[in-house]
Formats: C-alpha cells, structure tokens, sequence
C-alpha cells in the first residue's frame, strides 16, 4: 500500500450530537462547520438526513456554505433513507452518502430480525442505491467488532463490488483491542484483493466505551485503513467517539512511527475545541489530552523545574503547535522553589536565595490551607522589604 495519507473524516455534527447535551440548532451546525473546515477536515457528516427535518435542513444549509470538505449524510441500508440522504447533499461541492446496515448476528437478530442473506443482499442493492445519486458512497458493516468474521468479509465484498468506495469497519461499541482492530483489517484486506486493487479506503470508526477508541484508530492506521472518523473532544454516544485531536496529535507527534500525513491544521485544534465547548453544554475535562485546561499546565515541583531548564523534559509537544497561548505553571502545595521564584519574577520581584527560602516556608504553608494559589495571595506573604523594591513585570503572565 503506497497511500501515505489519512483522511479525517470528521463526525461531531452526526454522531457528536447524538449523545445528551450535544444536540445543535442549524445555525450552530453551520458554525461549528465553518470552523472544521478551517481545521482542516476532510470530511464532514453533517447528520443523519431521514433522523428529522432539522437535520436534513442542517445538512441543506452545510452543503451551501462549505465548500472544501466533502458532505456526507447518513443512510441507514433503506431506499427512503438513501433518497432522503441524496436531496439533502444535492448541493454539495463533494458529496457522499454513508450507508451503514448491522453485520453482526446479535444486531441482525435482536434489532433488524434479518437473516444473514438477507442483509448481504441489502447491502448490494443500497449501495447500487447510492451510487445512482453520487460517485462517492461509503458503506459500514454495523458492530464489525462482534460480526462473525467470514460473514463480515463476505459483507464488505458485496459492498465493494456494488461500487463502495469507502469501507469503514466500526467498533460501534468500544468492544475492541488494538491488536484485534488491527488485525481486522489486515485480513479483510488480505482476503478481498480488489480493495487494494481498487483503491478501496478503508476507514476506522471507534467507540471509548473501554477508553481504547484513539489506541483502536491508530492500530487500523497501522494495518492499513487511510480514514478515521472522530469527533472533537471526543464527543459521542455512550463515552464518545475517537477524539480527533488526539488522533492527529499522536499521527504528528509519532510519525516516525506511523508515517502517515493529514490534512488537519495543527494550530487550529484548541480553537476549534473551544467553538464546540461554546455551542453544547460541557467542555472537555481539565485532564483530557491536547485541549484539556491542564493538558500544559505543571504544578509538581520537579516538573516545575524541568520545564524550566527545558519544556521538552514534560512536554511532547509545544503548546503552540495545538493553538494553546503556552504552558502554564501552576502554583500548588506540589509546586517547588524554582517555579516559585520564576512567578515572583514575572510579577515583578527579583528575591535573594535566603529571602526565596522564608517566602517559601510561607507559601507551603498557605498551599496547605488553599486549593488555589493565586497572585494576590503571593504578594500578600511577601515581607514589606521586598514589596517596596517591585519593578515592572518581567514576563507575560499566565
């Protein structure tokens, strides 16, 4: 396989919005579409056209107004799904249709109470469906993860043959390991010639119901799939999709290892996080990698010290290359004289090493007593000696 590129295929509008306190009015589809395409995304699935007349008016209005992206709806394997779908992206630059129907037998039985046969003749006949309205359709084997494995090859080669162009297989429940998504798709491209042959992109679409959704993507980055579908801050049914700025940080940060290139603008990543954060009811958690509040912040005092001989000693990556202003030090009863002197610098204080020391004794002890160590509660144990000699700021502050 010679194709070195993944496509981000992003989902936040479709599946994003599905899980509670995500869902999004058209005007704020379309401006949390506007900053994806500013990030750089590939693809956009603007929703689920046959799901209600506000997201078939959602995705109407995204096709208008963006026009590098590719759009995709959503179809379930049913003709009203696929024609509904077909309206909905008919103004699209780049449009595509995305048919999913379940592979799996606890799906086909329990939820669509098909038979096998009869879902790989469903699967034929939607994707000729949408191949009818638009030359890029991409089909998905539902609940691959949990899908007998001779059934699910048997699934994606009918789909390849009806003219899918993109295969992605999802671990719709966050079911999966590394080792076995990745394995996955080694063998479904081992056993079906013509998605090399064809150009087949083959595409992974991961659940963090287990918190492996970003290992599982780039283990089917590894194997071999050249699309990923996440959404930004990894929001999501049940405990979220892949998060999309974790996968590209990593493709980046690693890609001595993964050897892949994307389209994603780096330094768009926390701004883009932030739009979304703005739109829907919660923000990412102070600890979520790349866009969390303390994903650069150091408050231990030996990590407080490191960094200031050298960011790299703690950080794998600058806070510039995500769009973060810069790292922060964060002054805690953790926190070490090192960090302690460089705040009394920028706030103005140039302090002696005996005077450092008493300060020091001073703020350990009101560390103790307060979750939050901020400014004014530095200035406030410094001796009036020391006050009095202040000088302009140094440095920007945090």
């Amino acid at each position: 396989m010679t194709n070195n590129h993944v496509v981000f295929f992003d989902t936040t509008l479709r599946d994003g919005e599905q899980s509670p306190g995500c869902s999004m009015t058209t005007q704020e589809k379309l401006t949390m579409a506007h900053a994806l395409e500013d990030l750089g995304v590939d693809v956009i699935e603007a929703g689920f056209a046959m799901a209600s007349e506000g997201d078939f008016a959602a995705i109407a209005t995204i096709t208008q107004a963006i026009r590098k992206p590719r759009i995709a709806s959503l179809a379930r394997a049913k003709s009203e799904d696929i024609e509904i779908a077909a309206r909905a992206i008919e103004h699209a630059t780049r449009p595509r249709i995305h048919v999913f129907l379940a592979a799996s037998d606890l799906h086909l039985e329990y939820k669509l109470r098909l038979s096998r046969q009869e879902a790989l003749d469903r699967t034929g006949e939607s994707v000729r469906l949408a191949r009818s309205f638009v030359d890029d359709v991409e089909f998905s084997p539902e609940d691959a993860t949990r899908s007998e494995r001779d059934f699910l090859v048997e699934m994606v080669r009918i789909a390849v043959e009806a003219g899918a162009t993109t295969i992605n297989m999802p671990d719709t429940v966050g079911y999966s390991t590394p080792e076995e998504y990745g394995q996955m798709f080694r063998e479904v491209r081992g056993r079906i010639p013509a998605v090399d042959e064809k150009g087949i992109i083959l595409s992974s679409h991961c659940h963090d119901d287990l918190g492996l959704a970003v290992a599982n993507s780039l283990a089917a980055i590894s194997a071999g799939a050249r699309q990923v579908e996440c959404a930004v801050n990894g929001i999501g049914e049940r405990a979220g999709n892949a998060a999309l700025e974790e996968v590209a940080a990593a493709l980046y940060v690693r890609k001595d290892h993964y050897g892949v290139t994307t389209s994603i603008k780096l330094d768009q990543i926390y701004a883009t996080s932030q739009v979304l954060g703005q739109i829907i009811t919660f923000k990412p958690s102070p600890n979520k990698a790349v866009v969390g509040d303390n994903a650069f912040a150091h408050e231990s005092g030996i990590h407080q010290h490191g960094m200031l001989a050298n960011p790299l000693c703690y950080e794998i990556m600058t806070p510039g290359l995500v769009g973060v202003a810069k790292t922060h030090l964060v002054l805690g009863k953790h926190s070490g004289r090192a960090a302690l002197r460089h705040r009394l610098e920028q706030l103005g204080f140039q302090v002696s090493r005996d005077e450092l020391q008493h300060i020091y004794y001073r703020f350990v002890a009101l560390a103790d007593r307060k979750k939050n160590i901020y400014d004014q509660d530095l200035i406030g144990i410094l001796p009036d000696e020391i006050r009095e000699r202040r000088h302009e700021p140094v440095a920007e502050l945090d």
